[in-house]
């Protein structure tokens, strides 16, 4: 099976989202917030440096629980704004 090669949209998407991760991880080791989640340390690697960009729905939902966050606060942080960029980050800083 041969993937679609991502947007330029869907690239800078997955880098946001693994910038949110490792703000929201905080001081807590990439090893604790991995296993917490149920995903190894690699895993998580690549989505926070955005070498995973599209990581799967349960993984997304697996390490948003070991974070506390909500799926909707992420929904709303990596969405396009009004001119199609992402940028809604202030969603989780409130």
């Amino acid at each position: 099976m041969v993937r679609t090669p991502l947007t330029p949209w869907e690239r800078q998407r997955g880098e946001r989202f693994g910038a949110l991760l490792r703000e929201a991880r905080g001081e807590r080791s990439m090893v604790e917030v991995a296993a917490a989640a149920g995903v190894s340390a690699e895993t998580l690697r690549k989505i926070e440096t955005g070498r995973a960009p599209t990581p799967a729905f349960f993984t997304v939902a697996a390490l948003a629980g070991a974070l506390g966050l909500s799926l909707d606060e992420l929904a709303v942080a990596c969405a396009p704004d009004d001119q199609g960029e992402g940028g809604r980050h202030e969603a989780l800083s409130a």
